[in-house]
């Protein structure tokens, strides 16, 4: 056999000796880390099913599995006795983590109640099938709020945008649409509110109708408007209504005030006349004057 190909053959079990050797000990020191990993695990509660908003947890409607203590949700639980009879504001599904953020406090209550922020009010308002948008506002959707009625200051009915972007909390008695999304009939709408908001929803149910105009939810800005009257219908043109406005009436115009100028001053008195050139002469206890001849007479 040659020589040659003895020693390379030989060479080549021994590089494959020190490559299975360097294997072997990396695998060896990684195997006990994941041994590790498969003895730290903790207990998690997740749903059972899927939860929607108002749903008060029951034992039912959870279960624990186990997970790596490195991969626990921040916030979650690991006992199912922390979450039982407290309401859901957040939709789960299943077997979603539950974690302190979805779930209101134990006591507060059942339904709309826990869903609302602290500092916001829950507002609900009567309108017909047109005013709801002829049921097709669903929970969760943003809405305008139009008035119509007669202004205490104006001399015709008309329609104005009371209060934009709304958030609808719930449809009658519904506050989750329907497992196929369909409208809700109902005759009340309950809108989420700041505490000035409130205020003012009611008194335009109470003063006027009230009529709800669907928006995209996406779409968060506000767009002055200047309401529309009656007679913009019939194409007239609005005239303004002085006291509705705050003007004050015409005053009449001043009377022209008139300045008094002072008398001119009298001329200068004529310049006194030229006194001639004289010589006086004494002689003795007499005197005498003789005048010279003026210089303009030569």
């Amino acid at each position: 056999m040659d020589r040659r190909f003895i020693t390379v053959l030989g060479v080549s079990l021994l590089f494959a000796l020190l490559v299975s050797s360097v294997f072997y000990q990396m695998t060896g020191r990684s195997s006990p880390s994941r041994r590790a990993d498969a003895t730290d695990q903790k207990d998690l509660v997740v749903t059972a099913r899927p939860l929607s908003v108002g749903i008060m947890i029951k034992p039912a409607d959870v279960k624990l599995i186990k997970i790596v203590s490195s991969a626990f949700p921040k916030g979650a639980f690991s006992k199912v006795e922390d979450v039982l009879d407290r309401p859901v504001i957040s939709n789960l599904l299943l077997d979603d983590p539950i974690v302190e953020g979805r779930l209101a406090a134990k006591g507060s209550g059942l339904g709309l109640a826990p869903t609302i922020p602290v500092g916001m009010r829950a507002v609900t308002v009567r309108v017909n099938d047109v005013g709801s948008v002829a049921g097709f506002v669903l929970p969760g959707m943003r809405v305008d709020v139009l008035v119509t009625g007669h202004p205490p200051s104006g001399d015709m009915d008309m329609t104005a945008t009371a209060l934009q972007n709304m958030l609808v909390l719930s449809a009658g008695t519904t506050i989750q649409p329907d497992a196929r999304g369909q409208a809700i009939q109902s005759p009340t709408i309950t809108l989420l509110a700041t505490p000035e908001q409130a205020e003012k929803l009611t008194l335009a149910g109470a003063e006027g109708r009230l009529q709800l105009v669907l928006r995209n939810s996406s779409d968060q800005g506000l767009t002055q408007t200047n309401g529309s009257y009656i007679s913009e219908l019939y194409g007239v043109t609005r005239r303004p209504n002085a006291k509705a406005a705050g003007t004050a009436p015409a005053k009449p115009a001043p009377k022209p005030v008139v300045i008094a100028t002072a008398a001119p001053p009298p001329p200068p008195p004529p310049p006194p006349p030229a006194v001639p050139d004289q010589i006086v002469m004494i002689r003795g206890t007499t005197r005498t004057v003789e005048t010279l001849p003026s210089q303009s007479a030569n």
